[in-house]
């Protein structure tokens, strides 16, 4: 174990990057040096082009990210709450503005500042232990910055759901409402992540990087205008050898089935 916030892994010939929030002592809750180091982690990270896929993870066994740090939040004012949160909504931006696949592997809880750090992830595994929660207003706080996403994944009335009462759910729960798309038993968390990651792998890097790009701008874009995107997207992809390559290699393979 080392005493740095967060730790980073590449596998994959560094195709594959981990970043894992390093406080499991402390449920991996989020302090200054946590979301700091994390920021500085997936930064240097964007501008790599080996980089495939990014897993956003936490140290140890019992939690993805337990939230805020509560000694640090009891010692903050107006105005360094807005410093505060102004920094984790910089560590969700990150991964949104990540130009590969960011998944979440959910690894036991996942709450308030935690819970909005996994939406920011473009896919989301669970264990089955896992729980999630926005517990904010137990401690006097609204949810704020990316707990903006939540009505998008799970509608407006479970949103509100986990914002007034704080309570908690489970990952079963999660999964019906769609703020995870796959639960598993904690034994099979690994290999499950890991289909995701090559069925990643085996797709063309720069496709990839293109529909990420594209679902960022649907976000914002009425239905007519992202198809028409879409459109320019093909455009772009076809500048590189990536789609002919690719679908000659699709046409071999059928032709060899076929005999």
């Amino acid at each position: 174990m080392t005493d740095q916030p967060v730790i980073v892994s590449r596998t994959k010939g560094g195709a594959v990057a981990t970043v894992a929030i390093n406080n499991p002592a402390r449920l991996n809750c989020l302090g200054h040096a946590q979301i700091t180091g994390f920021i500085d982690a997936v930064a240097g990270l964007a501008d790599d082009p080996d980089l495939r896929v990014l897993i956003v993870t936490g140290q140890g066994e019992h939690a993805f990210a337990g939230g805020a740090n509560l000694l640090e939040l009891g010692e903050l004012n107006p105005s360094r709450a807005r410093d505060f949160l102004t920094l984790v909504h910089g560590m969700c931006k990150a991964l949104r503005d990540l130009p590969v696949p960011v998944i979440a592997r959910v690894n036991g809880f996942c709450l308030g500042a935690g819970l909005e750090l996994m939406a920011a992830c473009d896919m989301h595994i669970a264990s089955d232990n896992a729980m999630f929660g926005m517990p904010e207003v137990k401690i006097g706080l609204p949810s704020v910055v990316e707990a903006a996403l939540l009505p998008n994944l799970i509608g407006w009335g479970r949103t509100r759901l986990l914002l007034f009462t704080g309570d908690n759910i489970d990952a079963a729960t999660a999964l019906s409402w769609g703020l995870v798309e796959k639960v598993v038993p904690t034994a099979d968390l690994d290999a499950a992540l890991g289909r995701w990651v090559e069925s990643i792998l085996e797709s063309g890097p720069k496709a990839i990087r293109l529909q990420k790009e594209l679902i960022r701008e649907w976000e914002a874009m009425p239905v007519s205008d992202g198809i028409e995107a879409g459109i320019r997207c093909i455009g772009r992809a076809y500048q590189s050898d990536e789609p002919t390559r690719m679908v000659g290699a699709a046409i071999q393979r059928l032709k060899a089935r076929r005999g």
